[in-house]
C-alpha cells in the first residue's frame, strides 16, 4: 500500500539563494498517480529529489506518512528512503562494472538475507518484462535505452510504497516507452504504490489521475482525473 504525501512551506533555494522551488501546500492521498509537468529548468526534477529528501537545502515539511523526511538525519533519512522509496532517475546512476540483473537488484545487498533471493527473482522479471535477456554483459556496454530499462527495473524491483520517475521514457522509442507506460500503471495499480512522475511525455501524463504543472519554481494544478 502506498504512503499519502502531505507537503507544507516547502522551498529549495541555490547557494546564492535564489528561489528555485516554492510548494506552500500539496497533499497526495495514499496510491495516487501523480503527473509533474512543465519547462525545462522550470524545477520540476528539483521537486522529486526534495520529495526524496535528496536535496540538502529543502527547507519546510515533506511528510510521508507519519514521517517528515526532512526533519530526519542524514542516515534516518537514507534507511527510510531505502525502505520506502523507488526512484528513475534521468541518469540511471548504474554500476558500469556489473551486468544488468546485477544493478535491478542491487539493493538486496540491504536487505536482511531471507528477502534477497526474492528481490533478485522480482528484478529478472521486470528486466525481461522490459525486453532484456539476462545476458552476462556489462551495462557499460548497453545503449542508453537499455540503460533506462535496467534503472526501471531497479525501481520497481523493490515494491517499495512510493516510486518517483524522473523522465522515465526519455531514452526509449514509442513502443517501448508505451510499454513502460503500461508496466509502471499496472504496478502502481496493482500494489497500490503511489507514484509521481515527472515528465514531457504526454502519454505518460495522460495516465495519471492528477497533473501539476511547475513555471518558474512555482507549483499548480492542471487537472484531476475525469
Amino acid at each position: 500500500m502506498g504512503l499519502p504525501l502531505s507537503v507544507s512551506g516547502l522551498e529549495v533555494r541555490s547557494d546564492r539563494n535564489r528561489l528555485l522551488l516554492s510548494v506552500p501546500a500539496l497533499d497526495v492521498p495514499a496510491s495516487a498517480l501523480i503527473g509533474i509537468r512543465g519547462p525545462s529548468g522550470a524545477g520540476k526534477s528539483t521537486l522529486l529529489y526534495a520529495l526524496s529528501g535528496l536535496v540538502d537545502r529543502a527547507r519546510g515539511s515533506v511528510r510521508w506518512g507519519e514521517t517528515d523526511i526532512l526533519a530526519l538525519g542524514p542516515e534516518r533519512r537514507t534507511a527510510f528512503r531505502a525502505g520506502n522509496i523507488g526512484m528513475i532517475f534521468q541518469d540511471f546512476l548504474l554500476f558500469e562494472e556489473l551486468d544488468a540483473l546485477s544493478n535491478a537488484s542491487i539493493t538486496s545487498l540491504f536487505r536482511r538475507r531471507p528477502d534477497r533471493a526474492l528481490l533478485r527473482d522480482r528484478a529478472a522479471a521486470r528486466l525481461e518484462r522490459l525486453g532484456l535477456s539476462l545476458d552476462p554483459r556489462n551495462v557499460a556496454s548497453f545503449s542508453g535505452g537499455e540503460r533506462q530499462r535496467v534503472a526501471i527495473a531497479r525501481a520497481m524491483a523493490a515494491e517499495a510504497p512510493i516510486l518517483l520517475a524522473d523522465e522515465p521514457t526519455a531514452s526509449l522509442d514509442r513502443i517501448a516507452a508505451d510499454r513502460l507506460i503500461n508496466d509502471l500503471v499496472a504496478l502502481a495499480r496493482d500494489a497500490g504504490t503511489t507514484l509521481i512522475a515527472v515528465s514531457h511525455d504526454l502519454h505518460l501524463i495522460e495516465r495519471m489521475d492528477r497533473v501539476l504543472t511547475i513555471v518558474d519554481g512555482a507549483l499548480s494544478e492542471d487537472r484531476s482525473a475525469a
